[in-house]
């Protein structure tokens, strides 16, 4: 039996797909970023990409498992500063500045805001906050981040939220994740098959931290700068 949202949120996805078309590779991906400031040893952390399935966009939200297992680490770090004084000096207490619209400029319109300086309070809790990540981030934590993957349907897209050990430095490496995708979709693969007995942990992150040391500083140009 059918099901009504879904046969709907089908019509939404097609529909949205003949009026937005997206700008495809040669290889018939959606390639949203660059990789200017990517060398042959970087790290990756997250990347997205777009591929068009039986009609329909798939939008794959792709992360390695040490982008979890960093987020892991600033979670640790706010935990162990303490409570944070909240002060919310970005929206509380700044400047509005207008400009005269109309031609008998008797009228306003905002046109900018300016916060004002953070709390000593507030600016000591961060410099707590980031002494405390730096130190997790050299030792490490108690903590692993498995492999998952799982799809939803958008109205404009299959969305696909993919956890897996690849490295992104370039589109090659980004069609690897698309085919991965695909694959796991159509049900021609596993992760489990994928990349057996994997499990990302304290080890992992300690080894990914030596490579980063050993890897020379690398002068990066923005080519749209």
């Amino acid at each position: 039996m059918k099901n009504p949202h879904y046969e709907y949120l089908g019509r939404r996805m097609r529909e949205y797909h003949r009026t937005h078309p997206w700008r495809l590779s040669e290889g018939g991906l959606y390639v949203p970023h660059a990789y200017w400031d990517m060398g042959p040893e970087s790290l990756s952390y997250w990347d997205d990409v777009g591929f068009i399935l039986n009609g329909r966009r798939v939008m794959v939200w792709w992360q390695h498992p040490r982008y979890g297992y960093r987020n892991a680490i600033e979670s640790l770090a706010f935990k162990e500063a303490g409570d944070d004084p909240r002060d919310d000096w970005l929206f509380e207490g700044g400047i509005q500045s207008y400009k005269k619209v109309g031609k008998s400029g008797k009228r306003k319109k905002p046109s900018s805001y300016t916060s004002r300086e953070m709390s000593s309070e507030q600016r000591l809790y961060y410099d707590k906050v980031s002494q405390i990540e730096g130190r997790l981030t050299r030792e490490g934590i108690d903590h692993q981040v498995s492999l998952s993957w799982k799809w939803e349907r958008l109205s404009w897209a299959m969305g696909v939220s993919l956890v897996a050990p690849m490295e992104v430095r370039n589109e090659q490496d980004l069609a690897e994740v698309a085919r991965l995708a695909r694959a796991l979709i159509l049900q021609q693969t596993t992760l489990a098959r994928e990349f057996p007995d994997f499990v990302y942990d304290r080890a992992s992150w300690l080894r990914d931290q030596a490579l980063l040391a050993a890897q020379p500083p690398r002068e990066t140009h923005n080519p749209t700068a």
